[in-house]
């Protein structure tokens, strides 16, 4: 099995589709979660390579939630999710500590290629 991901989306459809493209480019999913709260729980328990992170969550939205994965660990790797429209969010993304991005729907070829260009 290749690099260990995390994969998190408030949508189960969502997270279906990553793991699927993932799982079939010999990437392991270790965990999912729904939420930003979740996901910082899963990334102290799970220690993943790497975080696929959706932007827009309840309670903890993905930029929060990159920027306490980064306090436990400034060199965590997180590709954000977003939909069409969300520049201004996706940059603070960036800002905040995240890799790259990659736009919904997603494209199979691109997912992995922004996951092997982070993992280095």
């Amino acid at each position: 099995m290749g690099k260990r991901i995390l994969i998190v989306d408030d949508a189960a459809f969502m997270r279906m589709m990553i793991k699927d493209i993932l799982t079939k480019n010999d990437f392991e999913v270790v965990g999912e979660a729904e939420n930003g709260a979740k996901a910082i729980e899963k990334y102290v328990e799970l220690k993943p390579d790497l975080i696929i992170m959706d932007i827009t969550m309840p309670e903890v939205d993905g930029i929060q939630a990159v920027k306490e994965i980064k306090k436990v660990n400034n060199d965590a790797k997180i590709v954000m999710c977003s939909a069409m429209g969300q520049q201004a969010m996706v940059i603070e993304a960036i800002q905040a500590g995240a890799k790259d991005f990659i736009v919904k729907p997603f494209q199979a070829d691109r997912v992995i290629e922004a996951v092997k260009k982070v993992l280095g």
